[in-house]
């Protein structure tokens, strides 16, 4: 590896000298976040590089997940290690995440889990069953971070979860993780159910108002799609009509 590289990767210092070669042989998979949905054109977003850096790569500002079309266990996993090497998440659309296996199973799964309390003072110790969607992928995630010790504490912080998409994430740019997708993970055919519906069938009792809510929201964003794409072809309308009046500037030498 070049001396300039390594000083540029390492804080300056020159480990090409003063420290033992960086391994090259040991590979690091990065996960990549791809825009979301845009279930067509998905394959043209398909694109995990490997580095052969061990090195931790996290963006500053946090990263929005639209949860919707994403398998439980496999988001949960991808989102747990993320959050524990520093990065800031935000899932959205928590409802919508699919579970493999059939609604009835699962639900014959959920009440096995209802049936689980403490003896003593299950109001006090537990465990406590919670219905929302965005509660039930919390304690996915919390059961995959060492959630009793400072580091594991500090990552939980980091992770914030929201049925619907509230503001302001309804303006920001929604990500989705291609190794979590139900249509690239799971066998075609096979038998999904979502989180909303057995969340509502075991108590969950706002599924009316985030539906309500987010039928408002998809109107909206469709009005403001609509007004964007008339202002874009304005602008491109009075470039192509000025253009002449930027050729004769140009070779006057403006």
């Amino acid at each position: 590896m070049p001396k300039e590289l390594c000083s540029s990767l390492h804080g300056g210092f020159d480990y090409t000298r003063s420290q033992p070669p960086l391994p090259t042989r040991k590979t690091l998979k990065v996960r990549t976040f791809l825009p979301s949905p845009n279930w067509p054109r998905l394959t043209e977003y398909l694109l995990v590089s490997t580095y052969r850096l061990a090195m931790a790569t996290f963006s500053s500002t946090p990263i929005v997940i639209d949860g919707k079309g994403h398998l439980l266990g496999r988001l949960a996993s991808i989102v747990a290690k993320q959050v524990l090497n520093g990065q800031k998440i935000v899932v959205v659309r928590c409802e919508e995440i699919n579970i493999s296996g059939s609604f009835f199973r699962n639900k014959l799964r959920y009440h096995n889990f209802l049936h689980k309390r403490h003896i003593v003072n299950p109001k006090k110790s537990g465990p406590f069953h919670h219905r929302a969607p965005s509660k039930i992928l919390y304690r996915a995630i919390r059961g995959m971070v060492p959630h009793k010790t400072p580091r594991g504490a500090a990552a939980l912080e980091r992770l914030k979860l929201f049925e619907g998409v509230p503001p302001p994430y309804d303006r920001t740019k929604r990500m989705v993780v291609p190794e979590a997708l139900r249509v690239l993970r799971l066998k075609p055919g096979r038998k999904y159910c979502t989180v909303k519906r057995l969340s509502h069938e075991v108590g969950w009792g706002y599924k009316d108002v985030v539906d309500r809510l987010e039928e408002k929201r998809k109107i909206k964003a469709q009005a403001f799609h609509e007004r964007k794409l008339t202002a874009v072809k304005l602008r491109q309308k009075a470039l192509a009509d000025t253009a002449p009046a930027f050729e004769k500037l140009t070779q006057l030498g403006f």
